[in-house]
């Protein structure tokens, strides 16, 4: 950037949003604002950088290498002017959460405790996938996130909390639904449902690692959408069944489809993730939190 060149932070922003989507229009509706506003602030801040940031065509846009390396740029930028207005709204009163699906049971327990320690916390939960939210983290967009069956991330401090024993979800018309316990060997001829590798790659390794432990080699079927279509398409078929975090389906009432313990049982750990190098008053939240969240907490 040369001497002298001012560059406002809403035009790092519709950058920001246009090198994401890499798409104008789409940038322009996730900001809710007309599209030619976008390309307007794009142009004003390419011609004061003096770099093109784009390579725009009729059918596609993507950045140059000039663009890439002004979006790392422009996330720090965009991250450090956030931590400002933090501070000066008191940010020891607030706490942005990473979290999602089958952890309100667990999520109420946390933030009860979280306030045990300071009344005043204004707790912000961000509902995103796991890769998402280990990434929010590194971008400085959440304060720490809740993760099944992440033991290590790159640039992130992780802190196995919790264990979490996993379920069979069953069709009520299953053969085995009139057990009080599913016996693994039982159910390996049927066709196993779990949530696909690239929605959750932490919670996938970990049910697949499980079974190499066991000897056993499920056939693996289509994968699991949210938990909702879990209960209809196993509650329709009798020869399939899914393994799920307990919390995850504690939170389903259903007369389609039984939930049973497994024999022997699978666990996950559960982890309280942040930033590898928090300040000090984060570390201070992250240490409340891994206490908060545990199993420990009453």
């Amino acid at each position: 950037m040369s001497e002298g060149v001012t560059v406002e932070l809403r035009a790092l922003t519709y950058f920001v949003a246009v090198a994401e989507e890499l798409h104008f229009g789409r940038a322009a509706e996730r900001l809710r604002i007309v599209q030619p506003a976008v390309s307007q602030q794009v142009a004003r801040l390419e011609r004061e950088l003096g770099v093109s940031l784009f390579d725009r065509s009729p059918r596609r846009v993507r950045l140059t290498e000039a663009g890439h390396r002004v979006l790392a740029a422009a996330r720090e930028t965009l991250a450090a002017a956030d931590r400002v207005r933090d501070a000066a709204n008191d940010p020891l009163t607030r706490v942005r959460i990473g979290t999602t699906a089958g952890l309100t049971a667990r999520l109420e327990r946390g933030i009860d405790a979280l306030r045990q320690h300071n009344p005043s916390f204004e707790v912000v939960l961000v509902d995103l996938p796991v890769v998402d939210r280990l990434n929010a983290l590194r971008r400085g967009e959440l304060d720490l996130a809740l993760a099944r069956g992440v033991r290590s991330a790159p640039g992130l401090r992780v802190s196995p909390t919790w264990s979490e024993p996993l379920r069979v979800m069953i069709s009520r018309d299953h053969r085995l639904a009139g057990e009080a316990v599913a016996d693994i060997t039982a159910l390996a001829r049927n066709t196993l449902r779990v949530p696909s590798r690239d929605t959750d790659p932490p919670l996938h390794d970990a049910i697949d690692a499980a079974f190499r432990h066991t000897g056993l080699r499920p056939t693996f079927g289509r994968p699991l959408g949210t938990i909702q279509d879990a209960v209809v398409e196993i509650g329709s078929d009798p020869h399939s069944w899914a393994l799920l975090p307990a919390d995850q389906v504690a939170e389903t009432d259903s007369p389609r489809v039984r939930i049973l313990p497994l024999d022997p049982p699978i666990a996950i750990t559960g982890s309280v993730v942040t930033a590898e190098h928090p300040s000090d008053q984060a570390t201070c939240t992250y240490a409340c939190a891994v206490a908060a969240f545990s199993d420990a907490t009453p």
